[in-house]
């Protein structure tokens, strides 16, 4: 459209059914040279001092640490974190944990990873059953180095990296748009625990008030398997009269107590950190896990979308035999949570959380506006992997199809493709017609023409005008034919106010124009 413009803005004329005609012509011509430059032209990977220019654009979300409240302040936005397509059919949402940062130490309200197990390689090599779901995940640019998998990845490319605590660091650059392909597995067994993990997930802030060690033993109840404490636990939330709220109180002090024993209202974070604390106070390793879970699915694209509204906490415990266990406090207060996305679109008074439909419900009242929307959604999914996501890596593998993955493969691969171009452009060329003459200037060629026997011949860079006047001091007896001739000609050939009169009638002038 804005070539067609500047064609109608530079052509008196030139209509806006003839501009775009022309336009299309134009962009088809350039398609074929664009294809072979995008795919061949070598690409080079920016430089380190770029990596955060674009601040802007960079996703925040969750950090590496957590707090009472911090994950609740993401509730309802809509930004965008990852997307995400599988091979086959999709998780239940049950099994939709986007695993991220893993917290085991507390001073009592903030949660943050273990110095010692900060970094270096997991501790203990997991075991998978079955063959588990293949996905690729769309990453948007971030601040921190984490890849959201799902629970837990089992293969992953050479870029990633897994922490001790099962989470997938990337060692490239976050702050850009990054695909990655990956397998994971919800049926694993993490294996033993050693002294280090044990400390860690067993650490505790300070000596539990004597609330906590009653509630502890009244809920254990004599039975010291860990199995049957979790669920007196959650049992305790979904009787006590708990809920699940975007906008919990602010509790700068004692904040576990003050939500088991007073408010009773909190977001995953605050069921999260309470069931992990005082698993620790029964001497059952627990720790932190956050990331996201669920996601809303687009059904034209059959991909997930996973914005910072699904920001999400849950726990871990560590359990013979099974090693770690994913426990979520937060389905037993408010199982909604699991099953279907939060509505970022509608917020509700007091701090309550509007949901949408489940994804794999039947909804046959999806309106125009929703489906246009997920088909823009899905136009963009694909624009962004296939078009702006073509960076150096995914040149180098596509082009290592074709035996091109060095520079030299992509200078020939390049060449030829120019080459190639050029012959059906010139083969195109040669088989266009001549240009149709209008009338008006077949007319005007008769008339001058016929001057020629008199050695009147109108030089290229002469204007019409000159040219007749010329005419006119050679062949004074032919002053007003050649007038006429000379004004209609200009008229019809340059004017906008020309009619079929008017060609008429210079037609017949030039017939009649004898000497």
């Amino acid at each position: 459209m804005l070539l067609a413009t500047l064609i109608a803005l530079n052509s008196q004329q030139a209509t806006l059914k003839k501009a775009l005609k022309t336009a299309s012509t134009l962009l088809l011509q350039a398609l074929p040279m664009t294809v072979i430059l995008f795919v061949f032209f070598p690409r080079f990977e920016a430089p380190k001092w770029k990596l955060f220019e674009d601040k802007e654009h960079v996703t925040s979300g969750l950090t590496d640490s957590m707090e009472p409240g911090s994950i609740s302040e993401l509730g309802l936005s809509a930004e965008l974190v990852f997307r995400v397509k599988f091979t086959g059919p999709l998780p239940p949402p049950e099994q939709r944990y986007w695993r991220g940062p893993v917290f085991t130490f507390t001073d009592g309200r903030t949660w943050t990873a273990s110095h010692d197990l900060r970094f270096g390689r997991y501790l203990d090599e997991p075991t998978f059953n079955g063959p588990g779901y293949q996905y690729t995940l769309l990453m948007e640019p971030q601040q921190n180095p984490w890849v959201f998998a799902l629970d837990l990845p089992s293969e992953f490319p050479a870029p990633l990296r897994l922490s001790p605590y099962y989470q997938l660091m990337t060692t490239d650059n976050p702050g850009k748009r990054a695909e990655y392909k990956l397998t994971s597995n919800p049926e694993y067994n993490t294996g033993f625990l050693t002294k280090t993990e044990f400390k860690d997930s067993t650490q505790l802030p300070g000596p539990p008030s004597d609330k906590i060690n009653q509630l502890v033993t009244q809920l254990q109840a004599g039975d010291d398997r860990p199995e049957y404490f979790i669920q007196q636990l959650l049992n305790h939330f979904r009787t006590e009269h708990f809920s699940y709220t975007l906008t919990p109180p602010l509790m700068e002090d004692r904040p576990i107590e003050r939500f088991l024993f007073e408010t009773h209202y909190g977001f995953c974070s605050h069921y999260a950190a309470a069931f992990v604390y005082l698993m620790r106070v029964a001497h059952i390793p627990a720790r932190v896990v956050t990331g996201y879970q669920g996601g809303e699915l687009n059904k034209v694209g059959d991909f997930l979308e996973i914005r910072q509204a699904d920001a999400h906490a849950w726990a871990e415990v560590w359990l013979d035999q099974r090693g770690w266990v994913r426990i979520d406090p937060t389905a037993a207060i408010a199982p909604e949570r699991i099953d279907q996305p939060i509505n970022v679109e509608q917020a509700l008074p007091n701090g309550a959380i509007s949901y949408l439909p489940a994804n794999n419900a039947v909804q046959n009242n999806v309106n125009l506006v929703q489906q246009s929307t997920q088909l823009w959604k899905s136009v963009d999914y694909t624009w962004q992997r296939w078009i702006i996501n073509y960076d150096n890596q995914h040149q180098a593998k596509f082009l290592s199809n074709f035996g091109m993955a060095n520079l030299k493969g992509m200078m020939n691969g390049l060449s030829v493709g120019i080459i190639i171009v050029a012959l059906l452009m010139g083969a195109w060329v040669l088989r266009q017609p001549p240009d149709k003459v209008s009338p008006v200037l077949r007319s005007y060629q008769r008339y001058c023409k016929k001057l020629r026997k008199y050695h009147l011949l109108k030089a290229s860079n002469e204007g019409v005008k000159e040219f007749g006047e010329r005419v006119m001091i050679t062949l004074p007896a032919q002053t007003d034919t050649v007038e006429q001739i000379t004004h209609l000609f200009i008229k019809l050939h340059y004017g906008k106010d020309a009619t079929d009169e008017d060609l008429k009638r210079l037609k017949r002038l030039v017939a009649e124009f004898r000497v």
